[in-house]
């Protein structure tokens, strides 16, 4: 049976030590403050874990240590799916797979190259489906590296006809293209999981399945507040949407290491190294650390607002 993968979910970081070693205690601490803070599932071994700088070796480690540690309190995601080739991508794959996630995701970009056409991607897909274990959920990233391929209606039809599909992480940043995507797989297991901060809100208003984007790294409650109660509350879901929608604003700012600067002021872990990023966002990014500031600033407002509210009527 398809897993149901849904709601908030981080896409996770990848904390390193500064010899460039995962730092598997600040990896763990990073798993809990997810789940202490809302999120309903993790995406691990994403393009914020940094995968195309991850050996096999360390994808395959990361998404074993990631279900381990959960033991199940909430579905494990994972991807590494980074391969060029298509016996390469079946290894790394079914690598992932044998670890115990709960979905397995495929990158879109890697089911064709960026000159080919829809033929192409339905071949490479057909031949992973046929490759991949029938009883695993499966999921869909259009991941923006080294390219984004958004697929086509037909493709997200025929995906999410096969009943083996759980999870969309969209990355249209396009409403109009998420309410027809949520149309196009009513009544099959696949949802439709926003990607871009900007169209959180409405996205969800508008039946897409949660929020999976970087800056749940940083306020996954916040997202899930939005999403749980965020109807019963108009006047703050929207005053709250647009601080998310601001926050996000800084994700250029040398993600995933200004993800790793915030949860090294918050203690979390030690060390911002990054493989992705390996120069000095502060001196690049100008009040970096201001911006960070406003950003912990606005976080204690919201909470402080929503834990004012009035409990609901009984």
């Amino acid at each position: 049976m398809t897993a149901t993968l849904d709601g908030i979910v981080p896409v996770m970081i990848t904390p390193m030590t500064d010899d460039d070693r995962i730092d598997w205690d600040g990896y763990a601490a990073l798993v809990e403050w997810y789940l202490a803070h809302g999120s309903e599932a993790l995406f691990a071994v994403c393009q914020s874990s940094e995968m195309y700088f991850l050996s096999l070796e360390e994808r395959v480690e990361l998404a074993r240590f990631t279900v381990e540690l959960v033991d199940g309190r909430v579905p494990v995601i994972a991807s590494g799916h980074i391969a060029g080739d298509l016996d390469g991508q079946k290894e790394e794959l079914s690598a992932i797979a044998a670890t115990g996630i709960d979905g397995l995701v495929l990158v879109t970009n890697r089911l064709a190259a960026q000159d080919e056409d829809a033929a192409a991607l339905r071949s490479h897909l057909d031949a992973l489906l046929g490759h991949l274990p029938g009883d695993l959920t499966l999921g869909l990233y259009e991941c923006p590296a080294p390219y984004r391929r958004l697929l086509t209606d037909d493709e997200i039809k025929y995906c999410a006809d096969t009943g083996r599909f759980g999870i969309l992480k969209d990355v249209s940043c396009d409403l109009d293209v998420i309410k027809r995507r949520v149309s196009l797989t009513k009544g099959t297991p696949l949802r439709i999981n926003n990607a871009n901060a900007a169209i959180a809100w409405p996205a969800m208003q508008a039946g897409g399945g949660g929020f999976c984007g970087v800056f749940n790294n940083f306020h996954p409650d916040l997202y899930r507040w939005l999403q749980d109660h965020g109807a019963a509350h108009p006047a703050l879901a929207e005053e709250l949407s647009v601080f998310l929608a601001l926050a996000a604003l800084t994700e250029p700012m040398g993600h995933p290491k200004i993800t790793k600067l915030y949860h090294q002021r918050l203690g979390t872990f030690a060390s911002t190294h990054s493989r992705a990023v390996t120069y000095d966002i502060r001196e690049r990014f100008w009040a970096l650390e201001a911006n960070l500031e406003r950003i912990e600033e606005g976080i204690s407002l919201y909470r402080n607002k929503i834990a004012a509210l009035k409990p609901p009527a009984t």
